[in-house]
């Protein structure tokens, strides 16, 4: 049967519009990080590199040796661990898209080990070359307790969503372990017009 996360994950990647606490296991991903504003041909290009890795896990079914352990899968949402890059110039200038500092991932299924991998990485770059391919790095990370929430809209609208989870964080007498978020975008901004986007938020909590 082939495993769904819209489906057979819901409680990770389908969140409802309020604030919840919940644990996230480990996961393995393809990342890259970066810095600077998200609407960069830079940002893109690295996006693009994400989904090339990913899709040639999902089609290593098709080599001449299949990968021990495959099965059948839906390639996971895009999702990014966002910072400032600069806090001095953060707290003298205030928020700057430039001054983010990201690392941007898909996850992979259970299957796809370390030394895969690399054996994936290496199949893109032999078929379609990039420089940013050899950015990619492959992790094991787990996001542990995190409240998380489904923001509906424009990503410049997040901070009020943003204020809700605050809210929810103090009201329950949490605390944050880290200014970093993670975002997990279940539309594409390229084809999603603004405000029927959907992204789900998440604080990391001690």
């Amino acid at each position: 049967m082939k495993h769904e996360w819209r489906k057979h994950e819901k409680e990770y990647y389908l969140p409802k519009t309020k604030p919840q606490l919940i644990k996230i296991p480990e996961f393995k991903f393809f990342t890259i990080k970066g810095i600077g504003n998200p609407n960069t041909e830079q940002f893109s290009e690295a996006i693009t590199c994400l989904y090339a890795v990913s899709y040639a896990a999902r089609m290593s079914y098709k080599w001449d040796t299949p990968p021990s352990n495959y099965y059948e899968y839906t390639v996971y949402p895009l999702e990014g661990l966002w910072d400032i890059a600069d806090l001095k110039l953060y707290e003298e200038e205030g928020f700057n898209k430039d001054n983010l500092a990201y690392e941007i991932m898909i996850r992979q299924p259970d299957f796809v080990t370390e030394q895969l991998a690399k054996e994936i990485i290496k199949v893109t770059q032999d078929k379609k070359p990039h420089p940013l391919l050899d950015q990619i790095q492959f992790k094991t990370i787990e996001d542990g307790n995190v409240v998380q929430m489904l923001h509906l809209g424009s990503y410049d609208d997040e901070p009020e969503t943003f204020n809700k989870m605050k809210e929810f964080i103090q009201e329950n007498g949490l605390e944050q372990r880290t200014k970093v978020h993670r975002e997990i975008y279940l539309t594409d901004a390229r084809k999603t017009e603004p405000k029927k986007q959907k992204t789900v938020l998440r604080y990391f909590i001690k």
